[in-house]
Formats: C-alpha cells, sequence, structure tokens
C-alpha cells in the first residue's frame, strides 16, 4: 500500500453534501507475534506500509480506519502480543475513473447552467467501492458529453451534494464550473432549501420539533453512523420535522434540513426513537411497534415487500440560480412504492377504527 492508499479521505463530507452509504475496504490484516515488545501503533504501522509517513497514518488512526481488536484507539496506543490490526482503505469518488454509459435519466428541469434530475431509489450517485459503473455520475457523463461539455474539466461531474443509493428524490447538477462552484457554496451556507418525505415507526409525540445532535462515525460499526447529543464526536446536525398524517404504528413525516450530514435523516430519526421505516442499517427492518397478533406480524411483511428500502424521498429542492439569481423551487410526486405503503397503512388505520 503507498501514501496515497492511506484510508485518510474523510466520509463525513466537510462540503456538507448529503453522502451515499460510505464503504470502507480491507486493505490489510496483521496479526501482531507473541513476542512482540510494546510499541505506538502510529510507529508499528508505519513500518508496515511502504512509502507511509507518521501524519498519514496518524489521520487514518484518528478517523478510525485502522482498529485494533476491531476497536478505535489513539497514536499513542501501544500494541500488546497478538493483537490484531486491521487497516481500511477509502477511495475518493473524485478520483475514480469515471466511464460514461447511456442511462435513462429522469431529468425534472434543465438549463444552459444546471439540471434538476430526480433519482429512482436503488441508483448509486457516483462511483465508489463495489460500484463502478450504472451510476447517476456514469449517466451524466455520458448525457453531458453528448451536449459536447467537457466532463473532465467539471468538478464531480457536476455534483453538488448527493443522496444515499436507497433515498429517491431531488438531486442538483451544475452543468459549468462556475455553477458547481456557486451551488456548492450554498448547500456549504445552509441557505438551500430540502424536504424530505419518511415513513417512520412509532406515533411521533410532538407534531413538529427539531432533533439537534451531533453525527458522526459509529465508534464501533464502520460502516454506520451514530447521533452524539454531546457533540464529543462528529459534526453538528440539525433536522426540523414536521407531523404530515399519523397511523398509530408508524408516522409520515415531513423533515427539512439545515445540515446535509451521512445518513441525518436516518440517523436522527432512530436517535429519537422513530427509526425509518424498513431501513435495515438502523434497525427499521424489524417489527419496532405494534401488535403481536399474527395477522400484523402479516401485514408488516407485505408492507416490506412492497418498498423494499428505507421509506425516505427527497421531495423538494430549493436553490438561487447561479446565473439569474432567481429563487428556483421543485416539487417531485412521492415514488409509487412509498405512495402504495402510505395508502395500505391508510387503510390498515382505518380498518382499526372501525373495529374500535
Amino acid at each position: 500500500m503507498t501514501d496515497s492508499e492511506l484510508p485518510i479521505d474523510e466520509f463525513e463530507d466537510d462540503s456538507d453534501y448529503e453522502q451515499d452509504e460510505p464503504v470502507l475496504e480491507e486493505r490489510m490484516r496483521i496479526q501482531v507475534t507473541k513476542n512482540q515488545e510494546p510499541e505506538r501503533i502510529d510507529k508499528y504501522v508505519m513500518a508496515k506500509i511502504e512509502y507511509a509517513t507518521r501524519n498519514k497514518v496518524q489521520q487514518a488512526i484518528d478517523a478510525g480506519y485502522i482498529l485494533v481488536n476491531n476497536a478505535k484507539v489513539k497514536s499513542n496506543y501501544k500494541i500488546r502480543p497478538l493483537d490484531e490490526i486491521i487497516v481500511f482503505e477509502t477511495r475518493s469518488p473524485e478520483t475514480t475513473e469515471v466511464l460514461p454509459e447511456e442511462i435513462d435519466l429522469n431529468i425534472h428541469y434543465e438549463d444552459d447552467h444546471l439540471m434538476v434530475i430526480n433519482k429512482p431509489a436503488g441508483m448509486v450517485v457516483h462511483p465508489g467501492s463495489g460500484n463502478y459503473s450504472g451510476t447517476l455520475v456514469n449517466g451524466l457523463a455520458y448525457y453531458l458529453n453528448k451536449e459536447n461539455i467537457d466532463t473532465s474539466e467539471l468538478t464531480r461531474i457536476g455534483l453538488v451534494h448527493r443522496i444515499d443509493k436507497n433515498t429517491s428524490g431531488l438531486i442538483l447538477v451544475g452543468k459549468t464550473e462556475d455553477a458547481v462552484t456557486n451551488l456548492s457554496a450554498q448547500f456549504k451556507k445552509h441557505t438551500t432549501y430540502r424536504r424530505y418525505v419518511a415513513l417512520v415507526w412509532g406515533d411521533v409525540e410532538q407534531d413538529e420539533g427539531t432533533v439537534v445532535a451531533h453525527i458522526g462515525r459509529h465508534l464501533r460499526f464502520r460502516k454506520k453512523f451514530d447521533a452524539y447529543p454531546e457533540g464529543d464526536h462528529g459534526k453538528e446536525a440539525i433536522t426540523h420535522y414536521k407531523v404530515i398524517e399519523r397511523f398509530n404504528y408508524v408516522t409520515l413525516l415531513e423533515l427539512k434540513l439545515e445540515t446535509g450530514r451521512t445518513h441525518q435523516i436516518r440517523v436522527h430519526m432512530k436517535h429519537i426513537g422513530h427509526p425509518l421505516f424498513n431501513d435495515s442499517t438502523y434497525g427499521g427492518d424489524k417489527i419496532v411497534k405494534g401488535t403481536v397478533f399474527s395477522k400484523y406480524k402479516q401485514f408488516i411483511d407485505n408492507c416490506f415487500s412492497i418498498i423494499q428500502r428505507h421509506a425516505l424521498h427527497a421531495k423538494e429542492l430549493g436553490f438561487t440560480h447561479p446565473a439569474t439569481e432567481e429563487w428556483m423551487q421543485f416539487d417531485s410526486e412521492l415514488p409509487e412504492d412509498m405512495e402504495q405503503v402510505i395508502e395500505k397503512w391508510r387503510r390498515y388505520t382505518s380498518g382499526l377504527s372501525k373495529r374500535g
């Protein structure tokens, strides 16, 4: 592993982008020998990786990309005999070669400066580990090249924010470098408008509220994120929610973001006890609220078979146009799987009230 391959790229995005679910690749596993003398972890790992610098190794340790016995440690940790050290690698999507592919893009709006695309659930936004083709960026590269736009000169192939693979909804793309710079700055300054719709487990107590809790990588499970109310880990994250409709055991919410941390809505909803419906990463893919009757379990299984992903849609998006300086706001319809499940819950709740 070279110095440039060390896992120091930060997944918690400095520019407030929302990101697809990050994946860490294991690149090295070291079993410490029985007769190993105590030695600082940073010095020990540096000696094992060709061209590695101590600073790079320390950054990787601090980011949690070098684990000892599957746990985070500090750079001054002294390794012990039989310790197991795992070194992970991340690859920046900006440095991954993008192959243009002809992919059907649901273009919601387009002009000479930007595009608004309605992304379906299941589509990865950018190429990365395990997803080097079939992504939104692959499709964008093909589409923009057809318009004689040199995507090699366009930062991130126009992306100014991201949403998870299994989140559907609106994504904004800049078609010129000036537009990308301008729109990215708007996201960083939190002057954009983003409204999501989600189906969450439980009867949310308040009709509206705000969740304020830092979000950072989970301290044990590195593919997940967690909420840290005291702010001693991660980055500030603020989510506003409002009840749209209640269905006894689940609630339909609208959510507005002030920040755009990785998995922000999913983590914040779990944090307040209301994980997203069928969110397998954060505990929503099992019965969280409801009855013990077998008919209810069958009803939930039927719902999960309809919406085979977490129930979250990026419904509205607003921003200032980078060229005209006009405020622009777009709305999208809920995808069919969410509509069907919501209607199914509506009928179920209606049946409960009639029986009651």
